[in-house]
């Protein structure tokens, strides 16, 4: 029965992925899918949400699996074969947790979007080093070469 209840837990985490993906791609702010700017920020927070929701079950499903296999391990009176944590079980955390970390992610990008618009800054331009160096700070400029000129003068 544990085992069914897991599986359904892994199908549904992994539902909940596949849509929680679809959703983040649909609220990204580089798609023109999607409307404006604040249905975007609001469809981004559901696919954080569902990715939350995604590594719940995922989570859930790994840790009830684990109780099972270390309390038959365990128990004196279980002659079965007995198992223990194996790799599957780690990577399952592991990505339970990153599914719940990215989905906070995505929903507190929402609070980015709501306090203000992005500042547009001016580009200057870039300074050289040699254009800095080869300036002239006297009212007479000088017309003689540097002689100091290297073969790592132009690179």
């Amino acid at each position: 029965g544990y085992i069914q209840a897991c599986r359904g837990l892994m199908i549904s985490a992994v539902c909940l992925g596949f849509f929680g993906a679809v959703f983040g791609l649909v609220g990204m702010k580089c798609t023109k899918v999607g409307g404006s700017d604040q249905t975007k920020a609001k469809i981004a927070c559901l696919a954080g949400l569902i990715f939350i929701l995604s590594g719940l079950c995922s989570m859930t499903s790994c840790s009830l699996y684990a109780n099972r296999i270390t309390s038959e391990f365990f128990d004196p009176s279980f002659v079965a074969q007995k198992y223990e944590l194996g790799a599957a079980l780690f990577i399952g955390w592991a990505g339970a947790s990153l599914c719940i970390i990215g989905g906070s992610i995505f929903c507190f990008s929402i609070a980015e979007n709501s306090n203000s618009p992005r500042r547009g800054y001016a580009y200057n331009g870039a300074a050289s080093i040699m254009s800095s160096r080869t300036k002239v700070h006297n009212s007479v400029p000088d017309k003689t070469p540097p002689k100091h000129f290297d073969k790592n003068a132009y690179v």
